[in-house]
């Protein structure tokens, strides 16, 4: 089923519409919790709450790339989890994510939403103009967490030259972020 019948579905209050996602985006949607949480059980759990988020949020809002929309909240789902769980519990690889990308996003926090806007839209272009192959090492590793071995085995690459390309493009976006007049 195309997703805007999916999305229609949602708009009738029809429970299909949770059917219908879970056959068509289940598997993607598992795959982003679990590169965060590291915890089948509880990628599933965050998978669930997910499919209540977008239940409680279609309507009123029409998503414009659905797959989009309900990857967007599995993940902040699966790291609202992670911030909340023990010390111990924590994804190795989740947490390194963190230590690298802490040093390049500014905090909003108590800012106007224009400032949020603006540094939403400075990652947008900033991912654009990136070559297709550098794009998704980067979004792999800082959106859907994958490690260093994932990526490099998915890309055909070696774990250095990941590495490398991700150390090049983080100075990249720092440069890209400053020049953009977004402090860090």
């Amino acid at each position: 089923m195309d997703d805007k019948k999916i999305i229609e579905l949602y708009f009738a209050r029809s429970e299909d519409a949770i059917t219908e996602t879970d056959k068509k985006y289940g598997a993607y949607c598992l795959g982003i919790a679990r590169s965060i949480l590291n915890s089948k059980e509880d990628a599933e759990e965050c998978v669930n709450d997910a499919f209540l988020g977008v239940w409680n949020s279609i309507p009123p809002t029409v998503p414009r790339v659905f797959s989009a929309f309900i990857g967007r909240i599995v993940r902040n789902i699966a790291l609202n989890r992670l911030a909340a769980s023990s010390a111990s519990k924590r994804s190795r690889v989740a947490e390194v994510v963190y230590e690298e990308a802490e040093e390049l996003i500014p905090d909003t926090k108590g800012e106007y939403v224009s400032a949020e806007m603006h540094l939403r839209d400075a990652v947008n272009g900033f991912l654009a103009a990136l070559p297709k192959r550098t794009r998704i090492v980067f979004m792999r590793r800082y959106w859907y967490f994958c490690s260093i071995a994932e990526i490099a085995d998915g890309m055909g690459m070696t774990e250095a030259n990941v590495k490398v390309l991700l150390l090049r493009t983080r100075k990249k976006f720092k440069a890209y972020l400053e020049k953009e007049g977004i402090t860090l």
